[in-house]
């Protein structure tokens, strides 16, 4: 008991804890929910709406709602229903006469009112009765349809009257009935059960008549015997009909023109060529050096190419005529006698290169191959088995072919080695006997970057020169003209100044880095044109500088100096 006295004169140790609010108190709703301010709840359908609700501006939030209320247009009246169309209600005798009054001034119901007939008689004369007048001619009554269809006669009637329709229709038509047996009127009185009818067939067992089938008596005449037909008679088929592989020309007796004459007007070759607008180069720059050559050297080939075609019927017809010398081959001196016989007389350069171009062995001549080959369109001009036979040397010298290539292809004491071999010459179709020499592949000597030129095509054979021919038109690129400093965004005229196609195809190395080809013809001062001189590591004197700077600044009438006229000055100071 003293004890307990003791300790409650004691306060209690450590800090007293606030009651606060429990878990229960935190679950419990409160109710009712406090109210959003309408200042706040018009700024939150704004940016956050509720489910469902229109998303309202806070500036409108107060604003009337007319939208909901407000009916735009004109309101239409209801017209009539689908069920009073389909089943209209019916109209009392009163209605009816009231729309007949109505419908009675119209002219369309006076004349064909609606249910009845059209009435014509206003038309017609006075003096004509309607009612008993007709119009027409009238026909004659003829048997009923009934009658027609069931006639009244006897079933033996109907059966003879059927019989004798069907004779006349077995004569006329040569028609039967199915199953009807054709009776075609034999005396089986004379004939027994055992009588054959007909002509007997001849028949052999040895094979003779299919023997006869198969060679036909026409076809063992025309091979074993010849048509003999008058030249005067051939010469007429030959110039009134069309020949296989030849122009018809029913005047070429009467027109007396060379044979290589050509009608027409010489059509003038164009200027300027792909080669020519892509290099943007001068008429007498189109070609230089090796192009220049090789140009030369096809045209040659072409030309002499167009004249073997014309002037000869075969490869070896037109072979022996450029082998003068019978060596079987063709050397210098033969080609360019050919040459100055066609009207081409070459220097003796391009005779080189010429002959270099179809010598592929490299032996210093030209064999029926590399001529084949490189001076005639070989594919144009087949080879026939005589002709195989005398360029294998397999045909004696004695042996001559029939009559038409003896006159094509005279007879030459053969060579000590044939022209061709058999393996040289490849069918030229599949399953024929013409053949053609093979083809020929010269080993590559020129890179594969090629610039086309139209200078190819450019000569005409025998016409006339077109360096003096009237240039008409207004040119596309204005060299003519001086291209402005400031040059307008209407003004689509090239002056020259222009990147050509030349350049987009092949651009330069200095344009790889940014500077084109206007950096170096634009003016520039005395130190920019030292500085770029020296960064590029040309090593220049003051007093070799001082001179270039005075003679570029003499060539341009303002004293203007840009990088490329200083370039060339110092150049032919260097030279100097």
């Amino acid at each position: 008991m003293m004890w307990s006295t003791v300790n409650a004169c004691y306060h209690t140790a450590g800090k007293l804890i606030p009651v606060g609010d429990s878990a229960k108190t935190c679950l419990q709703e409160i109710s009712p929910k406090p109210q959003t301010p309408p200042v706040v709840r018009k700024f939150l359908n704004t940016t956050r709406p509720g489910a469902g609700a229109i998303r309202v501006f806070h500036g409108k939030a107060n604003d009337p709602d007319i939208a909901s209320t407000l009916v735009h247009g004109v309101s239409s009246q209801a017209s009539i229903s689908g069920g009073l169309v389909i089943n209209p209600p019916p109209k009392t005798i009163y209605q009816q006469r009231l729309h007949q009054l109505r419908e009675a001034g119209y002219s369309t119901n006076q004349k064909a009112p609606l249910g009845r007939s059209h009435d014509q008689s206003p038309g017609l004369p006075n003096c004509l009765d309607t009612g008993k007048a007709t119009f027409g001619v009238k026909s004659p009554k003829s048997a009923a349809a009934g009658t027609i269809i069931n006639p009244p006669k006897s079933a033996e009637q109907v059966e003879t009257e059927a019989q004798e329709g069907h004779q006349s229709y077995i004569r006329s038509h040569n028609a039967y009935f199915v199953g009807e047996q054709v009776d075609r009127k034999y005396k089986w009185s004379r004939y027994g059960k055992d009588s054959r009818f007909g002509v007997p067939t001849p028949h052999h067992n040895d094979g003779r008549s299919v023997s006869k089938s198969l060679h036909w008596l026409c076809d063992t005449q025309k091979h074993n015997s010849a048509k003999f037909v008058s030249q005067r008679c051939d010469d007429f088929r030959e110039r009134t009909q069309p020949q296989i592989g030849k122009v018809h020309d029913p005047i070429s007796d009467t027109l007396k023109v060379p044979a290589g004459h050509t009608f027409g007007i010489l059509m003038r070759p164009d200027d300027f060529g792909a080669g020519d607008l892509l290099h943007s180069t001068p008429p007498a720059e189109y070609q230089k050096g090796t192009d220049r050559q090789r140009t030369l050297v096809s045209a040659v080939r072409q030309h002499l190419k167009k004249v073997n075609f014309h002037h000869f019927n075969s490869l070896l017809q037109a072979f022996r005529h450029y082998d003068k010398k019978g060596q079987g081959v063709i050397d210098k001196e033969d080609l360019q006698d050919v040459c100055r016989q066609f009207n081409l007389d070459l220097s003796g350069p391009m005779l080189d290169d010429l002959m270099e171009y179809c010598d592929v062995d490299k032996d210093g001549l030209i064999n029926f191959l590399e001529f084949a080959n490189f001076l005639n369109w070989k594919d144009k001009m087949p080879i026939s088995k005589v002709e195989q036979r005398i360029l294998t040397s397999e045909c004696k010298t004695s042996t001559a072919p029939d009559n038409m290539q003896r006159e094509a292809l005279p007879v030459r004491p053969a060579a000590s080695e044939a022209l061709a071999r058999p393996e040289d010459l490849e069918p030229a179709e599949v399953g024929s006997t013409l053949k053609t020499p093979k083809t020929l592949n010269r080993p590559r000597t020129i890179q594969d970057c090629f610039d086309t030129s139209s200078s190819l095509i450019r000569a005409v054979v025998g016409g006339l020169p077109t360096t003096d021919y009237r240039m008409y038109g207004t040119p596309t690129v204005r060299t003519d003209l001086a291209a402005p400093r400031i040059k307008r965004v209407s003004d689509s005229t090239n002056y020259g100044d222009q990147t050509t196609a030349f350049d987009l195809l092949y651009p330069t190395l200095h344009s790889l880095r940014g500077v084109h080809k206007e950096h170096f013809f634009c003016p520039r001062t005395k130190e920019e044109i030292a500085d770029i001189f020296r960064n590029v590591g040309a090593s220049i004197s003051e007093e070799t500088f001082e001179e270039a700077w005075k003679l570029a600044s003499m060539r341009h009438p303002t004293g203007d100096v840009c990088v490329e006229i200083f370039r060339d000055v110092l150049k032919e100071i260097q030279a100097n």
